[in-house]
């Protein structure tokens, strides 16, 4: 049976624990929600902080089988088979909320987990193809239901730009996090780009790094760039205020700039730039957003 909707109070204790998550864990996307209207903010959090709490999962279990399971739980959250333990969920009550406000399509949250599956299983992606996909399912798709909350639920264009953005910023993503990965025994550089470049899967997350390792990852850099430039030209289509979605989008050319730097090693490099250099990309991403016309 599905428990009653929160009290209003409560509902709003949620949303702020979705704001609060993203403060903490995800700084760019909560940066980005701040060029976000009001109204619109805390809807973001919330489908925010729901793909962030499915992103953990498997950091936070020891093997594939909890994964698993936690990841069902969500799936019968979305999907509205509810128990007590779930509206008491302060994500999984503000996502819930922020889905039938808006009409969202609980197919697409399903979609989501469903590719974040692959997380729980050390394999690599046999091609570049099949890693887009994966790019597309879980991050070209946070793109496309932020417009969709920009837009007030209707229809906002721009397909093809949250595809774009959505692959050229989880490709900067997996690159930076590259030796966080390999730590875990986790490779997401596919084993086309290495075989490329005459580097064996199994020799790609061992030190020290291989000088073909560090081309595939330059030629990932390069895709993702292909794709950071595609979005810019694809987003003239997106109704204009639902462009601030793609604020975000305004980073990743500086974390691909500190990564193409003389000193950078795969396994060691922090790749940090400052807050306030991200939030002014931001700014002029948005400016610029906001002047391209249809």
């Amino acid at each position: 049976m599905n428990e009653p909707t929160p009290s209003a109070d409560r509902l709003a204790a949620h949303y702020e624990h979705c704001g609060a998550l993203l403060y903490e864990h995800d700084r760019d996307r909560w940066l980005a929600c701040l060029f976000a209207p009001d109204a619109a903010r805390k809807h973001l959090h919330a489908i925010y902080a729901f793909a962030l709490e499915i992103a953990r999962v498997r950091e936070n279990v020891s093997d594939p089988g909890p994964g698993e399971i936690r990841m069902q739980w969500w799936v019968d959250a979305i999907e509205g088979e509810t128990r007590g333990d779930v509206r008491a969920h302060p994500v999984a009550s503000a996502l819930i909320d922020t889905i039938f406000t808006f009409k969202l399509p609980r197919a697409a949250f399903t979609s989501l987990i469903e590719a974040r599956r692959f997380d729980l299983y050390d394999e690599p992606f046999p091609d570049v193809e099949a890693l887009e996909a994966y790019c597309g399912a879980t991050s070209s798709l946070l793109f496309r239901l932020a417009t969709i909350v920009l837009a007030g639920g209707g229809e906002p264009g721009g397909a093809d730009a949250a595809g774009y953005a959505g692959v050229a910023y989880a490709l900067t993503g997996l690159i930076r996090a590259f030796p966080f990965h390999a730590a875990q025994g986790r490779l997401y550089v596919p084993t086309d780009v290495l075989a490329a470049r005459g580097v064996a899967t199994a020799a790609a997350i061992v030190r020290p790094a291989a000088p073909g390792l560090v081309e595939a990852l330059r030629d990932l850099r390069a895709l993702a760039r292909r794709r950071h430039d595609q979005a810019l030209e694809a987003i003239a289509g997106v109704e204009p205020q639902a462009r601030v979605a793609f604020a975000p989008l305004a980073v990743a050319p500086l974390y691909l700039k500190a990564m193409e730097r003389a000193d950078y090693h795969p396994f060691s490099t922090d790749v940090a730039v400052a807050q306030w250099r991200r939030q002014w990309a931001m700014w002029t991403g948005v400016r610029r957003f906001m002047r391209k016309i249809g």
